[in-house]
Parts: structure tokens; sequence; C-alpha cells
């Protein structure tokens, strides 16, 4: 099959590398135009290097586009981390049509953070998707899925690096397996279990210490390495980033930092506390807690 990978980032990179290793014929790739041009994509530096051209619209609906896209004749078309939005009468010009990547088991968590708020909303179970992306956001035929535990310690980092992105370079493999073996299923995804999230941004990150602890915690881990949890301290935001749960004494104020060491800051909140070990104090870098100035006493937040 002629296949065109278009994406980003390492992500798009991996899934690039993956396909050349295992000797498929990438006819093209596309990714996004140069967001500073002395620091290429990686999927693009990556294409570069093995000769492949390399096409970076601005639009997807440019009639334009598409006749050069209709030109490289793909057989299919493989997504790979794309942001911009694509509509189905681009998707559909491949021969076998146009598969896509999903860090979430949709329906559930449609949207740009689908890592993020699986483990803020506490659940213990979140996985990929691979599918055949249309006009909708994240609402295509399912073709295959993958599962992975979410544990009590992981974060956005910890699902995504350790998991989500090496299950995803090996679901893709196997799904355009899949397609070329005219087996790839497409199942209808059940709008009535379909949730969405926009961008998990700081605005979402501001922690409450009123909350339970529990909650608190799953937002850190949520947010860490992005876009980072955070309190005030002092009119100052401190991010929060590494953290644990710990106990706290009945009627300690939300917010009151109840004791500092080596091991981390620990923090009142409803129900018990958080351990801070891992921060960045505003216009600085990320130290630990023990070493950001944090007084017994002290109330954070507000």
């Amino acid at each position: 099959m002629r296949i065109v990978v278009n994406g980003q980032q390492a992500f798009g990179k991996a899934v690039l590398d993956a396909l050349v290793a295992r000797g498929e014929e990438v006819a093209a790739v596309y990714c996004a135009p140069d967001a500073r041009p002395d620091r290429p994509d990686p999927l693009k530096a990556a294409a570069g290097e093995r000769g492949l051209p390399v096409f970076q619209p601005k639009s997807f609906r440019d009639p334009a586009v598409h006749e050069e896209f209709a030109a490289l004749k793909p057989d299919l078309c493989v997504m790979a981390y794309v942001t911009k939005i694509v509509p189905s009468s681009f998707l559909d010009l491949p021969a076998l049509g146009t598969i896509q990547y999903h860090p979430s088991l949709l329906p559930l968590h449609r949207g740009p953070s689908s890592i993020n708020w699986p483990i803020i909303q506490g659940r213990t179970e979140t996985g990929l998707t691979i599918f055949w992306p249309d006009d909708g956001l994240d609402t295509g035929p399912v073709l295959l899925q993958k599962k992975t535990a979410i544990g009590p310690d992981d974060t956005l980092g910890s699902i995504y690096f350790d998991r989500l992105f090496p299950m995803g370079v090996d679901a893709m493999l196997e799904a355009v397996d899949l397609v070329r073996d005219g087996k790839a299923p497409k199942l209808a995804q059940d709008e009535a279990q379909a949730t969405y999230e926009s961008w998990c941004t700081a605005d979402d990150a501001g922690i409450d210490w009123s909350r339970p602890a529990g909650e608190i915690y799953n937002l850190i881990r949520g947010c860490n390495p992005q876009p980072g949890a955070w309190t005030m301290r002092g009119g100052a935001k401190l991010q929060i980033f590494d953290a644990r749960l710990a106990e706290a004494p009945a009627g300690a104020g939300p917010g009151t930092v109840l004791s500092v060491s080596e091991n981390g800051a620990v923090i009142a909140a409803a129900g018990g506390a958080v351990c801070a070990v891992r921060v960045r104090p505003e216009g600085a870098g990320k130290i630990a807690a023990a070493e950001a100035g944090l007084e017994p006493g002290e109330v954070l937040g507000g």
C-alpha cells in the first residue's frame, strides 16, 4: 500500500519510523506548518532525512491541497497526532480511507486533552482507539482499541510516555495490517456513552483546598507535567507536580501547610492532606518542595 503519514511531534515520528522499519511504502508526510523555522517538527525532520516529500498545508479545506494529495495516489492515510480539522472530503481521498490514533477509549473523552481528564476524574482505566475519522470530533467508527490501567500513582506523563505512546505505535501497525488484509472493522460509537472535554488548561488546574484530598491528588496527577496544577502563595502561583496522599489531623484548615521535611510539604485538604514533593514557584524552575521556603502554618490558596 502507498501510505501517507499525517501527524506531528514525537508520536508522528515514531509511527513513521515504525512503518519505514518494516518496509512499508510511505509516499509522503503531512505535518503542521513550522512554528519556528530553526526548530523543525520531529516528523518533518525524519521525513527529510529519508528524502520523503513533506507537505505543510495551512488548511486541509483548500481544494489545491486536495488535488496535491490526490496526485500522490495514496491507498491509506495514517493520522498520528493531528490537531488541525481535516474534512471528510480530504479523509476519503485515499483508496482505502484514513485511520487515526486517539488516546482514550472512544466514545469516552473525545477532545484534545483526552489523557488528562480520565486521571483528573479518578478513572482507573483508559486506553487508545484507532478509528476512521469523519467530519465530527473523534466520532468516526472504531477500528480497534487497547486498554491500560490507571494506577493510583500514575500521572499524565507516565500514562502517555510509558504506555499510550508505545502501545499507540504498535496499534497503528496492527491497524494498517487489518486494512491491508481487508479485515478492518468499522464499529459505530455508542453516542449514549459519549463524553467530551476541551483542552485542559491552567484555568482548569487551580487547586481548591476545600475539596477532598483524593480529588486534589487526581488533579495534580492529571496535570503533571502539563498544564501543572497550581495554588496561590503570597500573590504568586506555586505549581505542584509530584505529590502523594497524606493524613491530616481533624480540623486542619484547608490549604494549611502542616509540615515541611525532606520528604515534601504536607498541605491540608478536606478529609486528608496532599504531600507536595516537587513544585515550581512562579518565574522559577522545578525544585523539591522542601526547598521552596514553605513554612508550617502558612495557608495556600485564596
